[in-house]
């Protein structure tokens, strides 16, 4: 294959793909040539922005002789089965985190890339952002020591920004830990060598009008000895990004005044289908979508939180700056420059695997590791016994 732009289908226009959309349309290595999704709304949007015209369905998209690659961003219940059948009509795969909702479905979707040989590559999850890959950097030097002790936190409003009926029900994915975890546990275990040992944790679902889990804290054991504490509240009381220099997620300057928004906006449904109803009129192509494809004016990284890696000779403390390192005798950063486009790693990562033949590192193994992990916050929180997730591999596999 030429190093040409590689040809993307988009499976889902829905909240993922409206977060990567900046970059999709941006990235000169990339020409968005279909998309398909049952809102018609959405897909007419789509037509406008790219000059092209939506497919019918799922299938169609596959079967498309112009898409090289599809860039799967559909619910999570639906990853497997789609993942395979664009595996079947050749098609290299990125699928949105999770990668699943079992392992037995990861394991499946590994083996159909395997059979056609296409690209299969998990994200976007936190883990790809470049300060928390320069982190992996600076402890794969060697400078600082060996990884002792990771404390990972996020305090956001996720649990009640508005919902469809699937997304408060843990069985199909939905709550904290399918949609937030893997973030976390990316990146602990990209940082901690990434074999994870023992999982003890604890989950919250403390409000009964959304019935699945809005909190978590576990405590995650590694064979080298390294440990690391995961905490999540979506329940939109204490914003995190307060300890982050006031920088949201997405490497943009927060706005205070509109604390407790999403609760405000929820207040006006009445229903779980006026919840959905409200969700989906700020969509993607929606009377109330106000999102463009036109680049952010970012100077900052995108984050999931404080993050504190404790080595021997010194702790590290990746930022939307860079990476802090405080040592024995003194304090400094190690800057990165501004992002030129966000969530560039993903495409670079995405792009040199099909057209370089660079190996991924968020590959379908190092995915279902990481939603072992998951499983296993979920299995020790329901059981109260520590748990020892299968199928970990480690950053380098």
């Amino acid at each position: 294959m030429s190093a040409a732009k590689l040809q993307l289908g988009i499976a889902g226009l829905g909240r993922a793909f409206t977060l990567m959309l900046p970059t999709l349309a941006n990235d000169p290595r990339l020409q968005l040539v279909s998309a398909t999704d049952p809102q018609a709304l959405a897909c007419a949007q789509f037509e406008r922005d790219f000059g092209v015209t939506c497919d019918a369905n799922y299938e169609a998209l596959c079967a498309n002789p112009k898409v090289q690659a599809i860039y799967i961003a559909t619910p999570h219940q639906m990853h497997a089965e789609q993942v395979e059948m664009a595996a079947a009509y050749g098609k290299h795969v990125m699928v949105e985190k999770p990668m699943a909702l079992t392992l037995d479905e990861c394991t499946r979707m590994m083996e159909a890339c395997t059979r056609a040989q296409v690209v299969l590559m998990v994200g976007h999850s936190h883990s790809f952002n470049a300060p928390v890959l320069k982190a992996h950097q600076l402890i794969q030097s060697g400078a600082f020591g060996r990884v002792r002790m990771m404390h990972a936190l996020n305090y956001t409003d996720f649990l009640y920004r508005p919902r469809r009926p699937e997304e408060l029900d843990t069985q199909a994915g939905g709550g904290v830990i399918f949609s937030q975890a893997a973030h976390q546990i990316d990146i602990v275990r990209l940082l901690g060598g990434g074999q994870v040992k023992s999982v003890m944790a604890h989950t919250g679902a403390w409000d009964a009008s959304r019935p699945t889990e809005g909190a978590y804290s576990a405590l995650i054991g590694f064979e080298n000895g390294a440990f690391a504490s995961v905490s999540y509240n979506g329940y939109g009381h204490f914003d995190s990004d307060r300890w982050m220099d006031g920088i949201g997620e997405l490497g943009q300057t927060k706005n205070w005044a509109d604390h407790g928004m999403a609760r405000q906006r929820l207040a006006h449904a009445s229903s779980a289908n006026d919840e959905a109803q409200l969700k989906a009129a700020r969509n993607y192509g929606a009377a109330q979508w106000s999102g463009s494809k036109a680049l952010p004016q970012l100077a900052q990284h995108q984050h999931f939180g404080p993050l504190i890696i404790s080595c021997d000779h010194a702790d590290l403390r990746p930022t939307p700056q860079g990476v802090w390192i405080d040592g024995h005798v003194d304090v400094k950063l190690q800057a990165l420059q501004p992002p030129t486009l966000p969530r560039i790693e993903v495409i670079d990562e995405f792009y040199n695997a099909i057209v370089h033949r660079t190996p991924v590192l968020h590959s379908g193994a190092w995915a279902r590791a990481t939603t072992a992990v998951s499983l296993a916050i979920l299995a020790s929180a329901q059981s109260g016994q520590i748990q020892t997730p299968t199928h970990q591999i480690s950053p380098e596999c």
